[in-house]
């Protein structure tokens, strides 16, 4: 298992766009993915591979999100992944 949090840089935060992106992403490996984010101090975990799932966690620029990967590719995964958050997934 690999984990690693994340800070949602782009200015529009986590919507549609960079959720489709991230899941596309993620999808390409067959390891489980994750994602966390605190909401009012409860922890809401949703399927890293699901639009939906990332978009209920209405992540906000400045906000963090973990990452959770268990799997067999899950190095190549979290470097995939790890790729975009550092690109602010192509909007800036």
């Amino acid at each position: 298992m690999t984990e690693k949090t994340f800070v949602v840089k782009n200015r529009l935060g986590l919507h549609a766009r960079p959720a489709s992106l991230f899941v596309q992403a993620a999808s390409r490996h067959r390891c489980k993915v994750t994602v966390t984010k605190d909401q009012s101090g409860e922890e809401v975990v949703v399927n890293g591979k699901s639009v939906m799932g990332l978009m209920m966690l209405a992540a906000a620029c400045g906000e963090s999100v973990k990452v959770v990967l268990d799997g067999p590719d899950e190095k190549e995964a979290l470097k995939r992944l790890e790729d975009l958050f550092n690109r602010k997934f192509d909007e800036e």
